[in-house]
């Protein structure tokens, strides 16, 4: 939340032809009672693209799922992994693992609503339910209810001390428990998620047999891990974007976004991760700076990055 936005998509599907990218979690309520139009909002370029959504309400969720899918999004997502404490005011979130009938409810209208796929993002456990008949048992309600896959966080939430930070960090990582539950339901696609930072671990992990992994912070901090993984599983002979390339591409989207409203420093947020771990990287962050405290700055701006870029876009 407040990282995958329509612009950091964008940028990330310039780097990844066919990873599947999701949304920030947008509550169903808000889908229904607010500016749908803007919250649905998306480039064409960021296809496939999944909505997730957050909520409890079945007939809200059926309602919001439809929304998504008329708006053209690829796959719908219900997030019951989050373990803020918003969320779990709102009564949806990782507590409702602990409702897994109420969940599959949602999941059966949201499927009866949509012909695109309805997946459930998880965790292995929520708070002392972190035995791995908890996790099973939840899955075949989701299975039940006709969810298409299952993407698992395999970190239990601890709901209460901890931050969600903290949760993103401190409870162990327990994979063991998703590869378990793939070989238990062959049937039902398993996506893993959580800790998951390189190539390799990716590879790693999909020997195992699941049906795919998830990146979140790792492939935001270094965008171009996610070429990486093209390259690695999809396309060998695809490569980043040359700085002059992402540099042109990013100008003429920033045109347009900019003619309708949107400050540079919307898009220009997201491009830190560029030269993670490179030289210059500290140059780029003064320069990305003086972005931000620029207002009325425009799509020329990113035009004279690309001296800092090129050459040293991060591999």
């Amino acid at each position: 939340m407040d990282h995958t936005d329509r612009h950091c998509r964008y940028l990330h599907r310039l780097f990844a032809p066919h990873a599947l990218l999701y949304t920030e979690m947008i509550v169903a309520k808000a889908l229904l009672r607010g500016d749908r139009a803007r919250l649905l909002a998306h480039d064409e370029a960021e296809h496939p693209v999944a909505l997730q959504l957050g909520g409890s309400d079945p007939g809200e969720l059926a309602e919001a799922a439809a929304f998504g899918a008329e708006a053209g999004y690829a796959e719908i997502n219900l997030n019951v992994g989050c373990p803020s404490d918003r969320v779990r005011e709102g009564a949806f979130g990782a507590c409702l693992m602990l409702e897994p009938a109420r969940v599959a409810a949602c999941v059966a209208r949201m499927r009866a609503a949509v012909r695109v796929p309805v997946t459930v993002k998880c965790r292995i456990g929520v708070d002392d339910r972190q035995d791995y008949g908890f996790l099973e048992a939840f899955a075949a309600a989701q299975a039940a209810a006709g969810a298409d896959a299952l993407i698992v966080h395999a970190r239990a939430a601890i709901l209460g001390g901890l931050s969600p930070k903290e949760n993103r960090e401190i409870p162990p990582l327990c994979y063991g428990s998703v590869y378990r539950l793939k070989r238990e339901r062959p049937s039902l696609a398993i996506v893993l998620n959580g800790g998951i930072a390189d190539v390799a671990a990716a590879g790693e992990h999909l020997r195992q047999g699941i049906d795919g992994v998830m990146l979140g912070r790792a492939a935001y901090r270094r965008p171009a891990l996610l070429a990486e993984l093209e390259t690695a599983f999809i396309d060998p002979a695809w490569r980043a974007p040359a700085a002059d390339e992402l540099v042109e591409d990013l100008v003429a989207y920033a045109r347009r976004e900019m003619r309708a409203g949107t400050r540079l420093h919307s898009i220009a947020r997201h491009l830190h991760g560029l030269l993670a771990g490179a030289e210059g990287a500290r140059a780029w962050r003064r320069f990305l700076g003086e972005i931000a405290r620029r207002p009325d700055g425009g799509p020329e701006l990113l035009a004279a990055a690309l001296p800092l870029l090129r050459g040293r876009l991060a591999a």
